[in-house]
């Protein structure tokens, strides 16, 4: 069936996300953080990438760095966890596994929200909304919000409003509000709270006249999008209830893949840099075994801090593997065209590999003269199979694979356990 005559036998759409994810996994596990503020940090315990609403309440805002915060977190009562990836990629993939109870057709738009294509009276989508509500709730311990809306980007603002309305109670379907109520709230909207309008495209809307939702519902569409761009013309389309922007499948394959990170302490020689490209080019590897991709094109670099003003070096290589690829040992190999441009004794904060002009695996089968013997004997598949029973870092390609741990590796000081990826940290329960 094609994605226009699959839109049409879908009433509506709901879109459901889940509030404060982050946070609202840490509190799944452990009850007693709810109603306190809590912030989630980021990589390196850097700043504040996630708060509950009562650490909003303080003032605190996104990407506000956490040296500045740590002063006065006793004061406030503040709760500062590092981020705890593994929990949430889990909690995120039982969040999507229960969404698909209610719809025969998803689309998992980020870790944590979705698009569910549904049909049904008025009062069974208010009701259905509820059920994954309280679903999500009972069966994974986070909450979400629910809006149900005729097209996409409606169903994002009937969430938002959801969200920040407790008369709702987290479920708005917006075709159940009165007309004038979504009339005197979209007045009341910036444009750049639509889905998909962003700073830059704001102030070109401003120029026209054009800054409350409301005035974008009232433009014209076709002159919109002579003056910007089709985008632009769908969102309007949209938001006057016309279904522009179709269900998508999961999109398994991309243009391209990045592994990069800052360090927790900067690295300043080249064996340094030589195990964190390993481990890079094996995480690389992995990823493309698992979505059966190969990559034709590895470029590789390293960055100083912007803000340490005595190095400033910012090498970067690009290699053509000579066939696609998703060999370790090849990717690791095109990864340490690097190391020579590396710079002894200059504090490196950063450092990572991309990967493109991916394809499917097999696409392109090599003569056998130039067949790689590492990827039929599929090592990639086998050291992540490794991996995910005994653990990251219980095995690795050469420098990847040397033991003790690197220093440069992620800081997490203050990191919960991953109660449900790791059997040692699996949450204990005791009955009096």
């Amino acid at each position: 069936m094609s994605k226009p005559a699959l839109m049409r036998r879908m009433q509506e759409i709901a879109h459901v996300d889940i509030n404060c994810f982050y946070a609202s996994a840490e509190r799944a596990f452990n009850p007693a953080l709810e109603g306190k503020p809590l912030i989630v940090l980021s990589n390196n315990d850097g700043c504040a990438v996630t708060r509950s609403p009562e650490a909003k309440k303080l003032g605190i805002g996104v990407g506000d760095p956490w040296f500045k915060i740590a002063p006065r977190a006793k004061e406030w009562g503040l709760i500062a966890m590092s981020s705890n990836y593994e929990l949430y990629g889990d909690i995120s993939l039982r969040v999507m596994e229960l969404l698909r109870r209610y719809s025969a057709w998803q689309e998992v738009y980020s870790i944590d929200e979705a698009f569910l294509g549904v049909k049904g009276s008025p009062e069974h989508l208010l009701d259905l909304g509820r059920t994954i509500k309280e679903a999500c709730r009972k069966h994974v311990g986070v909450p979400v919000c629910v809006g149900i809306a005729p097209t996409k980007t409606l169903a994002k603002l009937a969430n938002k409003w959801a969200k920040h309305n407790p008369a709702f109670n987290g479920v708005c379907r917006w075709d159940s509000v009165p007309a004038d109520q979504r009339e005197a709230l979209m007045s009341r909207l910036s444009v750049i709270e639509i889905w998909g309008i962003a700073t830059r495209l704001t102030k070109r809307l401003n120029a026209i006249g054009i800054f409350s939702i409301l005035d974008l519902v009232r433009a014209d569409p076709v002159k919109l999008r002579d003056k910007f761009s089709i985008v632009v013309m769908r969102t309007v389309l949209e938001l006057q209830g016309t279904p522009c922007i179709p269900m998508e499948e999961e999109q398994i394959g991309r243009d391209q893949l990045i592994f990069s990170r800052s360090f927790s302490t900067p690295i300043t020689t080249a064996a340094q840099l030589r195990q964190v490209l390993s481990v890079y080019g094996q995480m690389a590897s992995a990823r493309l075994a698992k979505h059966d991709l190969q990559a034709k094109l590895l470029t590789a670099y390293a960055a100083t801090s912007v803000y340490n003003p005595n190095d400033k070096s910012f090498p970067t290589v690009t290699v053509r593997l000579p066939m696609p690829t998703s060999d370790p040992v090849l990717l690791t190999k095109a990864a340490h065209a690097l190391v020579p441009k590396f710079q002894e004794g200059t504090k490196y904060a950063k450092a990572g590999i991309m990967v493109t002009d991916l394809r499917p695996t097999g696409n392109q089968k090599p003569l056998e003269i130039f067949e790689n013997r590492h990827e039929e004997r599929g090592i990639g598949p086998l050291l992540e199979q490794v991996s995910k029973r005994y653990g990251r870092g219980s095995i690795g390609l050469g420098h990847a694979g040397i033991r003790g741990g690197p220093d440069w590796s992620m800081k997490r000081g203050l990191l919960s356990p991953r109660y449900t990826t790791r059997w040692d940290e699996l949450p204990l329960v005791k009955a009096a």
